[in-house]
C-alpha cells in the first residue's frame, strides 16, 4: 500500500532522524538520490550526464540546500552545474560551498531564462514542502520558461507552487516531469491538481520512521485489492454471495439502468435484482437478472442497494431505498433525489458516489472549488452526510465518516470520462457492498477495477461505458494473479 503523510509528520520524523544521524546525514542521503534520479533521466538522452547542461532552481532553506548538493555530485560526474539562486543571501552555505568545489557555478537570477533554455535538465529546488499560495513574482518567470523549454525538469520533493497537504494550486507553479520526493509521499502528489504538476514520482528512502504515524492517504495497490475481492466457497449458492438491488433507470434514461446492472453482474454478488421502468431493456441484454416492477420493498430480499442511476425525477423509489435497513449506494440523480436528514438517519452504510459536478451542488459551492480542493471536498461531504464518499475525478478519493486516511485511486485512464461509466462503477461497487465489504472497501475495491477496466478496454483508443463493463473480468483476474 502507498501512503502519505501531512507536512507536519514528516517534518517531526525528520527532526528525530535529525537528532540521532550524524549531521548532515539525512541531506545527503536525499541529495544522493535526488542526483541519482537526474543522472539516470540525463542517461536516456543522447548526450548523457557528461557534458550535460544542468540548471539548479534554487530557493532558500533545506529543500535549496538538497539542489545544490546534487549539483555537486552531477558536476563531479563532468555535468556542466550553473545554480540560479532567488535569495542568494539565504542560500544553503554548505550545499553552495560544495557545488562550487565540484566545479559548479552560481548564474544571476536575471540569466536564469535564458540559462534554462539552454539546458538539457532542470532542477526545481525553489520551495519545500511548507509552501503555500503558488510561487512568487520572480519565480513565475522561471517556472514559465522551464514548461517551454526542451529540458527535463525534476522536482525537489514537490513541485514549487503546489500545497503539499492538499493537492491544491493556487496560483503558478512549476510543472515537473519528475518528482523525487523523500522519506514519505505527501498527499499533495497523489491528489489532482497537484499530481498533473508532479509527473512521475519516485520516492527515496532516507530512513525516516513512520510506521506508528497515521497516514493522511492510502492507495491501495493490486494485494490489497486481491485480498478484499470476494471469492465464493464450496458452500456457497447465490444467495449466500449476496443479492444486489439496482433502482435506476427512467422512460428517458433506460440506458443507466442496462449499464448499472452490467457493473453488479460482473462485481461478485450472487444475484442482481432490478427494480424500474427499464426492465425489459435490461432482460433483453442481461435475461440472468431478476426483474420487478413492484417497488424495491416487494422487489424481494436484498444485501445491499444502488440506487439513482437514470431515476429521473423518481424521488419516491430514492426515499424507499435510502429508508431501506441495508447498504446503500447512492449516485446520480439519487444524489440530488434523497434527503439530506434521511441519509444522516442511516445506520446501515451508505457509499455517495459523486462527481465533481454533484458534490458541488451538495456542498452548495462552484464546481470549480470541488476540483481545485478536493481532499477538503469529499471529507466535508463525508463529515456532512455521516455517509462514505466517493469522489469520482481523474484521481478518485473514498473517504469514511470519521477519521483515518482517505483513499486515493490511481488506476484510471483519461478515456473513463464517458456516457454511463459512472452506472458501471455503481453497479459494481453495489455488487461488492452486497457481497459484504465495508462501504470504504467496496468503493475503494470498485474504483480500482473500474479504472484497470478501463484502461484495459482503451488500451490508447476511445471506449464506451459497456467495454468498461465488459473488461472488469480481465481487471479482476490481473489483481488476483489468475490471468
Amino acid at each position: 500500500m502507498r501512503t502519505a503523510y501531512s507536512v507536519e509528520t514528516v517534518r517531526t520524523a525528520e527532526r528525530a532522524a535529525m537528532a540521532r544521524l550524524p549531521e548532515g546525514a539525512l541531506m545527503q542521503r536525499a541529495a544522493a538520490g535526488l542526483a541519482a534520479a537526474c543522472a539516470e533521466l540525463l542517461g536516456r538522452a543522447p548526450g548523457r550526464v557528461y557534458g550535460s547542461r544542468v540548471v539548479l532552481l534554487v530557493g532558500s532553506g533545506d529543500n535549496g540546500g538538497d539542489a545544490l548538493y546534487a549539483g555537486a555530485r552531477l558536476a563531479r560526474r563532468g555535468a556542466g552545474v550553473t545554480a540560479v539562486l532567488l535569495a542568494p543571501e539565504r542560500a544553503h552555505a554548505g550545499g553552495l560551498a560544495a557545488l562550487r568545489r565540484a566545479g559548479g557555478g552560481v548564474g544571476a537570477a536575471a540569466d536564469g531564462v535564458r540559462l534554462i533554455e539552454r539546458a538539457d535538465l532542470v532542477v526545481d529546488g525553489i520551495v519545500g514542502i511548507g509552501g503555500k499560495g503558488g510561487l512568487r513574482a520572480a519565480a513565475v518567470p522561471l517556472a514559465e520558461a522551464a514548461e517551454r523549454a526542451r529540458a527535463a525538469v525534476v522536482a525537489v520533493d514537490l513541485p514549487s507552487g503546489v500545497d503539499a497537504d492538499t493537492g491544491e494550486v493556487r496560483g503558478a507553479a512549476v510543472r515537473a516531469d519528475l518528482t523525487v520526493t523523500f522519506g514519505a509521499h505527501k498527499p499533495g502528489l497523489l491528489i489532482d491538481p497537484a499530481r498533473e504538476y508532479a509527473g512521475s514520482v519516485r520516492l527515496v528512502d532516507i530512513g525516516l520512521e513512520l510506521d506508528d504515524e497515521v497516514p493522511v492517504l492510502e492507495a491501495l495497490q493490486h494485494a490489497e485489492v486481491a485480498r478484499l475481492l470476494p471469492v465464493p466457497g464450496a458452500e456457497s449458492d447465490k444467495y449466500r454471495r449476496g443479492v444486489v438491488g439496482i433502482a435506476a433507470g427512467s422512460a428517458r434514461y433506460p440506458g443507466a439502468a442496462v449499464l448499472a446492472v452490467s457493473g453488479a453482474l460482473r462485481g461478485g454478488a450472487g444475484a442482481v435484482r432490478y427494480v424500474g421502468p427499464a426492465g425489459d431493456a435490461v432482460v433483453a441484454r442481461f435475461p440472468e437478472t431478476l426483474v420487478s416492477d413492484q417497488g424495491p420493498k416487494r422487489a424481494g430480499r436484498v444485501q445491499a442497494w444502488v440506487v439513482g442511476p437514470g431515476a429521473g425525477d423518481d424521488a419516491g423509489t430514492v426515499a424507499e431505498v435510502v429508508a431501506a435497513d441495508v447498504p446503500v449506494l447512492i449516485d446520480a440523480d439519487g444524489l440530488r433525489l434523497a434527503e439530506a436528514g434521511a441519509v444522516r438517519a442511516r445506520t446501515a452504510p451508505t457509499l455517495m458516489t459523486p462527481h465533481a459536478g454533484e458534490a458541488a451542488a451538495l456542498l452548495g459551492v462552484s464546481r470549480e472549488e470541488v476540483e481545485g480542493a478536493r481532499l477538503e471536498a469529499v471529507r466535508e461531504l463525508a463529515g456532512r452526510f455521516g455517509a462514505a464518499v466517493l469522489l469520482k475525478g481523474s484521481t478518485t478519493l473514498v473517504a469514511g465518516p470519521g477519521e483515518g486516511p482517505v483513499r486515493v485511486n490511481g488506476t484510471g485512464t483519461s478515456w473513463l470520462a464517458t456516457a454511463g461509466s459512472g452506472d458501471v462503477l455503481s453497479g459494481l461497487a453495489g455488487s461488492l457492498l452486497a457481497a459484504g465489504l465495508s462501504a470504504v472497501d467496496a468503493g475503494s475495491a470498485g474504483a480500482y477495477l473500474h479504472g484497470l477496466a478501463g484502461r484495459f478496454a482503451a488500451r490508447g483508443a476511445p471506449v464506451g461505458a459497456s467495454d468498461v463493463a465488459a473488461a472488469i473480468p480481465a481487471a479482476w483476474r490481473d489483481v488476483r494473479g489468475a490471468g
